[in-house]
């Protein structure tokens, strides 16, 4: 099969995640793309749903505060279940 080289422009954290999550299935950047196309040819389109979700009003709060949280640097986290623990523990 013969090959050409194809250039794409990607968000910087997107390329990121995606290289990380392809690594775990064992598979490269371009061995992804492939699958993608395919799948894009064999659909007649894309192979998915492109949608803009429909989140109600609670759930954009809960996301809102998730971003708070998340982006405070005051709250402690923990990078392991036994870590959490030990914090929920100890506050008793």
């Amino acid at each position: 099969m013969a090959t050409i080289p194809t250039q794409i422009r990607i968000d910087t954290n997107v390329k990121e995640q995606a290289t990380i999550l392809f690594d775990e299935l064992g598979m490269d950047m371009s061995g992804a793309v492939n699958i993608f196309l395919r799948q894009c040819i064999l659909h007649g389109g894309l192979p998915f749903a492109v949608v803009i979700p429909q989140y109600n009003q609670e759930t954009l709060n809960a996301m809102a505060e998730a971003r708070r949280i998340a982006e405070d640097a005051n709250v402690r986290g923990y990078k392991t279940m036994k870590e959490l623990k030990a914090a929920l523990e100890a506050d008793d």
